[in-house]
């Protein structure tokens, strides 16, 4: 059975300097993934772009057309962090693209994986810290709209809480947003989830584990979701430079791995998007990423 893993075939963006190193792991983890032969040729897929009309159900119509045509003023550019260009807003649209389509996957595969995504600080109307468009949220509402799903659960593991995804999903009650993020960590002005976990400072692997242990059973017993949404960030990493938790690798593994077999023994498919991670040696983040793809193979393969 394959493992379908959309291919963000745009990470080569014409970036400023001190933009360029987020970006590296695009390359290296399919390139990873391929040589030690977690993944095959036809395990990738080049997504094809989310239509405007799609994205437009999750984003508001004047800000997709602000994107378009790059007329942001220079306040909304800096929140997203990043110089717009042609080739970022063709990018973000693709790897929307990518989500939508591994959702489709999903409800044959059991799993699919976006080599990108988890852009969840993507608000409806504007765009936040490297995130213009919100992957996972518009393939939420995608699934809605089809009426493939009925009830969805977003399990948004990344160090950062999900704001973005919290507040376009505050009054839909067919989808349920749970974040576990560090509590002093960005964003410093918190949206409201169905269920926040908020984290110290050093929160150690330990506890962490049993923290998600007593947590994720229960919300899917109590919700009984047909589709899971999970964004599998490594910035949890003690390693990580952004991230403020204390994550050893291995328990960073054995949280994917969580996620994976209550996903697996409930017959929930899912989607995973890669989200954060910024540890300086690029080869911890690869491998910490490459572990959710060896995972995801191990236990729906």
């Amino acid at each position: 059975m394959l493992l379908p893993i959309a291919f963000d075939p745009c990470y080569a963006l014409p970036l400023p300097e001190g933009h360029r190193f987020p970006m590296q792991k695009y390359e290296l983890l399919p390139t990873q993934l391929r040589l030690e032969g977690t993944a095959q040729a036809d395990d990738f897929f080049i997504p094809q772009k989310a239509s405007r009309e799609l994205v437009q159900r999750v984003h508001y119509p004047a800000y997709v057309e602000q994107l378009i045509h790059q007329n942001l003023d220079r306040a909304e550019i800096r929140k997203i962090g990043f110089p717009l260009s042609e080739a970022l807003i063709e990018r973000e649209f693709i790897i929307a693209g990518g989500t939508v389509q591994g959702c489709e996957m999903a409800l044959e595969t059991g799993i699919a994986l976006n080599i990108a995504g988890g852009t969840h600080h993507a608000y409806a109307h504007r765009g936040e810290a490297f995130c213009l468009l919100n992957d996972q949220a518009i393939a939420a509402q995608y699934l809605l709209d089809r009426g493939w799903a009925k009830q969805i659960l977003i399990v948004d593991l990344d160090v950062h809480q999900g704001n973005g995804t919290a507040a376009i999903f505050q009054d839909q009650p067919q989808v349920f947003t749970f974040s576990m993020h560090g509590a002093k960590n960005f964003p410093f002005k918190k949206e409201k989830s169905d269920l926040d976990l908020a984290l110290e400072d050093g929160t150690t692997t330990s506890d962490y584990l049993e923290l998600l242990a007593n947590t994720l059973p229960k919300l899917i017993k109590k919700l009984q979701p047909d589709f899971v949404f999970y964004l599998s960030g490594v910035d949890v990493l003690a390693t990580d430079k952004l991230g403020r938790l204390a994550l050893t690798i291995a328990g960073c593994k054995e949280r994917d791995a969580f996620v994976f077999e209550v996903c697996k023994q409930n017959k929930i498919p899912v989607q995973c998007s890669m989200g954060g991670g910024y540890s300086i040696d690029i080869t911890l983040i690869v491998e910490a990423h490459a572990n959710t793809f060896r995972l995801a193979k191990e236990i729906f393969t």
